[in-house]
């Protein structure tokens, strides 16, 4: 795990951002929110999983590793980097693996971008049942129209009083709201960005 890219200054809060299945740290889903959050005051520090670091060596397309591997590399990161606490996340399945990660010390809150709570489509297939029980504050920014769970959906599902839920207008799995909408695609990462922000320095604050 060499590869890392890091935006914000030493000293500040860290939050360590965990790209989704399908597209790297270099996404410009993950660059905007990055930055982002480095104008706010808060060091950024993105990375790859194992099967993105061979895809950029190799350019051969292929799937995520199995979770098992994915979350010890993401520990291992963790170990490496967090001398002090500091908040994981990340987008979609990245946000996914960081939730299964609250048991570490340093690990002080959990932020995910786009949770897939189940395949779209698929809402047997069920991906969020640890979050009834999630003992550290994390925080869930989703689309409202997200096909891998939407708002309406959302009000159903069993969460942990430590867990919030926070919706971005009309968008989809990246937050990319409709033109008739009236929002744009920035207006939902501004938003998704401040809520974040203040959710990594309220965690901040009370530790």
């Amino acid at each position: 795990m060499t590869q890392l890219l890091i935006d914000g200054k030493s000293h500040q809060p860290v939050f360590i951002f965990a790209h989704g299945a399908g597209a790297g740290m270099e996404h410009d889903f993950m660059v905007a929110v990055a930055k982002g959050l480095a104008e706010k005051g808060i060091r950024v520090i993105r990375f790859n999983f194992p099967y993105m670091v061979k895809r950029g060596e190799d350019g051969k397309k292929r799937p995520p590793d199995r979770a098992p591997k994915l979350l010890e590399a993401f520990e291992q990161l963790i170990d490496t980097l967090a001398e002090q606490k500091v908040v994981i996340g990340g987008k979609s399945m990245g946000g996914r693996m960081a939730s299964h990660l609250e048991h570490l010390p340093q690990v002080a809150g959990i932020a995910c971008l786009g949770f897939p709570f189940h395949p779209p489509g698929k809402p047997e297939n069920f991906k969020g049942e640890h979050l009834a029980s999630m003992s550290k504050p994390c925080l869930i920014l989703q689309g409202e129209r997200d096909t891998f769970g939407t708002k309406a959906e959302c009000q159903h599902f069993e969460l942990s009083p430590q867990v919030r839920l926070a919706f971005l207008p009309d968008g989809d799995h990246s937050f990319k709201p409709r033109k008739s909408s009236g929002y744009t695609e920035q207006d939902n990462i501004d938003l998704a960005v401040a809520q974040l922000s203040a959710f990594i320095f309220e965690v901040y604050d009370e530790n």
